[in-house]
C-alpha cells in the first residue's frame, strides 16, 4: 500500500469509528440503564484496530519498547502493520489473546506515598477492593 492509500484507509476508519462512538453515546444518554452486551466485537473490529494503531503510533512513548520488547517502528519493519493487526484481530476473536503484565515502576516524591506506576487501581476510589461493573465487566 502506498501512503495515499493508507491515509484514505485511516480517514475512512476514523469516520466509521466516530460514527459508532456517537451512536453509542446517544444510546447511553437516552437510556442510562441500557446494557451494551456486544462491545467485544468493536474491540476486534478492523477499523477500530487501525484507529488504535494510529493513536499508539502517534504517542510520545511510541519509540520506547513496550512490555513485549517491541516498538511501533519495529512492528512496522519486521512484521508489517497490516499483518500485525490481522494477527491481533484473530487472537482477539478466538480469545487466545493474553495481555502481558503492565510494566511497573515506583513513582512518588520524597516524603510522600509511592505507588506502582502500572497499578490500575491507583487513584480510583475503593482501589482493588471495588468490584468492576459496567461496560466491559463481562469481558
Amino acid at each position: 500500500m502506498n501512503t495515499d492509500e493508507l491515509d484514505h484507509v485511516l480517514y475512512e476508519a476514523r469516520a466509521r469509528v466516530l460514527k459508532i462512538q456517537t451512536k453509542l453515546h446517544r444510546w447511553a444518554r437516552d437510556d442510562p440503564h441500557r446494557r451494551f452486551d456486544d462491545l467485544f466485537n468493536l474491540v476486534a473490529d478492523p477499523d477500530f484496530l487501525v484507529v488504535v494503531w494510529d493513536r499508539v503510533r502517534g504517542n510520545k512513548g511510541a519509540r520506547t519498547a513496550g512490555v513485549d520488547g517491541h516498538t511501533a517502528t519495529s512492528i512496522e519493519v519486521w512484521h508489517g502493520v497490516e499483518e500485525f493487526l490481522d494477527g491481533l484481530r484473530l487472537s482477539l476473536k478466538d480469545r487466545s489473546f493474553c495481555p502481558l503484565p503492565v510494566r511497573e515502576r515506583m513513582i512518588g516524591e520524597s516524603g510522600r506515598e509511592t505507588a506502582p506506576s502500572g497499578d490500575p487501581d491507583r487513584g480510583r476510589p475503593g482501589g482493588a477492593g471495588q468490584s468492576q461493573t459496567g461496560v466491559g465487566a463481562d469481558l
